[in-house]
């Protein structure tokens, strides 16, 4: 491809370039799609890669754009007497999202809540603003993307409109300025930080400059005046979040929104917290009036579940330290294709092509004729090494067409030795699986320290030799 002539290039850029001189500017290429600056024209980005994208601005020699008045310096102070905002938390309205936060929402902190499209973000911040609304606090929701009046109409159908919950509709940062400035909410929404814009950046909403320059803007405001902010963030098609990984760091909180659309449920991950603990999850029912959390989670993923059916293992599966019992299943059926089908829902495809081939091995078993899939039951997604087992035993139990026992539950690694190995929280899964009546536990050996977890099985060979003796 002919690459492009560069803006400047001819007389008219010349003359352009020398009247910028003149008047103390100088020229610079600026990225329409990530914001990177150039001293030199490029016919494609460095970073983003993107072509013809630069497009010349005029900066000021001394560096940037023109500064405002500078800010008067912070005083430094000894830790002890800084302000403790401990006893200033307030309820999110909902005890089980308080609980994993830490208490709920901090005064001047910034939380980032992640998720697809439909997921449900919208509708679970605006039940929070009502909570905090109808507890006498100012909530303030702005939207980029909605109007208004989409917007009372959601919360008149979710019975949330009060007199303390304000909305606003805008893409500009600066329209919030006045409402910061003069009456501080006790809780302000973005929804999202990719749709605003700020004349303090260059380049169009959802670039990497105008987020940076919008998350810091706002943290920094709704810091000074003790205003909690939640920013909703865009998440890319492999579901992490769009935008700089800076945003990560720049917030107190991350939490992400997960689930299947076509399912009721919804999982909420706790990915960072610096007011509470880490790696904590919510489950959440999706009603008509918005989402309600899941009091006993235990059970809930497993439906209703026909244990005279192969193809299916129950495992106790640890999400943050929440023990889950969750189905898994498979099929193996006979091939007709030249390079049998192996497909997985809810986890990494590659443990399964490991999976196989380890059974294979150790077990002399042949899938060179079969079609395999395998699935996590219930919308739910698993990336954790403790459901090799279970995995294992679904394979089987539809190799040989023979169910499991109805109670059995399975969790633990294999390793490329046909191996059970111990997974984190052996301790915990059998605790929840005793409680929930489970036998046998199919579990592997325990490890001195993990409280009950004694004897197990040691390998793929003794699972099938338990389960599948006849057919082996």
């Amino acid at each position: 491809m002919r690459p492009a002539i560069p803006p400047s290039a001819g007389r008219t850029g010349r003359l352009r370039t020398e009247r910028a001189s003149v008047a103390g500017l100088r020229e610079q290429y600026l990225c329409s799609a990530c914001g990177t600056r150039l001293t030199q024209w490029r016919g494609r980005c460095p970073e983003c890669g993107e072509w013809n994208s630069l497009a010349p601005v005029q900066v000021r020699s001394g560096g940037g754009r023109a500064r405002g008045r500078q800010a008067r310096p912070e005083a430094v102070l000894p830790l002890s007497e800084a302000p403790d905002t401990a006893g200033a938390v307030f309820s999110t309205g909902t005890e089980a999202l308080d609980r994993v936060l830490g208490q709920g929402f901090v005064p001047g902190s910034c939380m980032l809540l992640g998720g697809e499209p439909g997921i449900g973000k919208s509708t679970l911040l605006l039940q929070a603003a009502g909570a905090v609304a109808a507890s006498g606090r100012r909530a303030v929701y702005l939207s980029g993307e909605e109007s208004l009046s989409r917007l009372r109409a959601r919360a008149e159908r979710l019975g949330l409109l009060h007199e303390k919950l304000y909305a606003l509709s805008t893409t500009r940062l600066e329209d919030l300025y006045p409402l910061l400035d003069s009456e501080p909410p006790a809780l302000l929404i973005i929804d999202s930080v990719q749709t605003l814009t700020t004349a303090a950046a260059d380049g169009l909403p959802g670039n990497v400059s105008q987020v940076r320059a919008v998350a810091a803007d706002l943290a920094e405001r709704c810091r000074k005046c003790d205003t909690a902010v939640v920013l909703v963030g865009h998440v890319t098609k492999d579901g992490s979040l769009a935008g700089p990984r800076l945003l990560e760091h720049m917030v107190d909180t991350v939490i992400s929104l997960e689930g299947d659309r076509g399912q009721e449920f919804r999982i909420l991950r706790v990915l960072k917290n610096r007011f509470g603990p880490n790696q904590e999850m919510l489950i959440f029912r999706m009603r008509e009036r918005g989402l309600d959390p899941v009091e006993d989670p235990s059970t809930v993923f497993l439906g209703a579940r026909d244990a005279s059916l192969s193809g299916a293992a129950v495992v106790m599966a640890l999400d943050g330290r929440r023990p889950l019992a969750v189905e898994v299943q498979a099929l193996v059926t006979r091939s007709y294709l030249p390079v049998p089908r192996r497909a997985g829902l809810g986890f990494d495809v590659n443990r399964l092509h490991l999976l196989l081939a380890v059974l294979e091995k150790h077990l002399r078993l042949s899938f060179a004729q079969s079609d395999i899939y395998a699935k996590v039951g219930g919308g739910m997604k698993l990336m954790e090494p403790g459901m090799d087992a279970a995995l294992v035993a679904a394979v089987l139990s539809s190799y040989y067409d023979v169910p499991l026992p109805e109670k059995a539950v399975f969790w633990g690694e294999v390793d490329l030795n046909g191996r059970l190995r111990p997974v984190e929280g052996q301790d915990l899964r059998e605790r929840q699986a005793l409680r929930l009546g489970y036998s046998p536990l199919v579990r592997p050996p325990g490890v001195a320290g993990e409280g009950t977890s004694l004897g197990g099985f040691g390998s793929v060979a003794q699972m099938r030799q338990a389960f599948f003796a006849r057919k082996g």
